[in-house]
């Protein structure tokens, strides 16, 4: 009897519990900020095309979700050679990571494809040096850093990532390894090198590494609360993303 009555109460207060929770959900708020949609994606080496490189590694679901570009030449011969965005965005992280990563650029893009917007992350790691800062517009084969090895780490290779999902940042271990959040960053740059509506206005989260993962899988699908405006040049000096506080990037990619 007293279990009965358990399990009634409980039914009753699930709806209201469930509505509280998705209005905490839906009171999240967001940050945009302005930048040139895709016309398109070049390797980030070598440009347009990884002339002079190889693909000495590439992603491996569950291990490995990027792809590690080398000269052509072995070892550290491409040692401070240069590193280009791969496409139109906005940087939305550019500093030391430290751990496995070191100097870590993250481009947030936006590209027009299926009838829809859709957002990615363009990930370039282990820089020797890095040549932009968050909130900066960033254009299609801008030198953004150069090759390095992570202080030794690592033989001089560029790793190189296509994120689907928009609140990584940093924090690798803390999401599924899989091909639900990552692209094959070769494939990916091969099957869009020519896309329509680039050079258009468009506006793009810039907080998500702070946001709850399901909130910005649905962003990640192109289904932004704002319309993009006619096509016309973003402003270069658009809104900084705030600030990440002191020790906030200091954590293992791989938890």
């Amino acid at each position: 009897m007293i279990r009965a009555v358990i399990y009634l109460v409980a039914a009753l207060l699930m709806p209201s519990l469930l509505r509280a929770q998705g209005k905490d959900s839906a009171s999240e708020q967001f940050q945009y900020a302005p930048t040139r949609s895709a016309d398109g994606f070049d390797m980030p080496v070598g440009k347009p095309d990884a002339v002079g490189y190889y693909r000495s590694r590439g992603l491996i679901v569950g291990h490995h979700m990027g792809d590690d570009w080398n000269g052509d030449g072995g070892g550290n011969t491409d040692l401070g050679a240069p590193v280009y965005c791969t496409a139109y965005g906005l940087v939305v992280y550019a500093k030391d990571a430290r751990m496995g990563w070191g100097n870590l650029i993250i481009v947030r893009h936006a590209y027009w494809q299926n009838n829809r917007w859709n957002y990615i992350d363009s990930v370039y790691a282990h820089l020797q040096q890095i040549f932009v800062r968050e909130g900066q517009q960033v254009r299609r084969g801008q030198l953004v850093g150069t090759i390095g090895t992570n202080r030794g780490m690592y033989t001089a290779h560029l790793h190189f990532e296509i994120r689907k999902n928009l609140r990584i940042g940093v924090n690798q271990g803390s999401y599924r390894k899989d091909l639900s959040n990552y692209y094959k960053p070769h494939e990916f740059v091969a099957d869009k090198k020519h896309l329509q509506g680039g050079g258009t206005e468009v506006k793009v989260p810039i907080n998500t590494f702070r946001l709850q993962s399901e909130v910005v899988d649905v962003m990640g699908r192109g289904n932004s609360p704002g319309k993009p405006s006619r096509p016309r040049e973003a402003n270069p000096s658009g809104p900084r993303p705030p600030d990440t506080k002191n020790g906030d990037y200091r954590v293992n990619r791989f938890n």
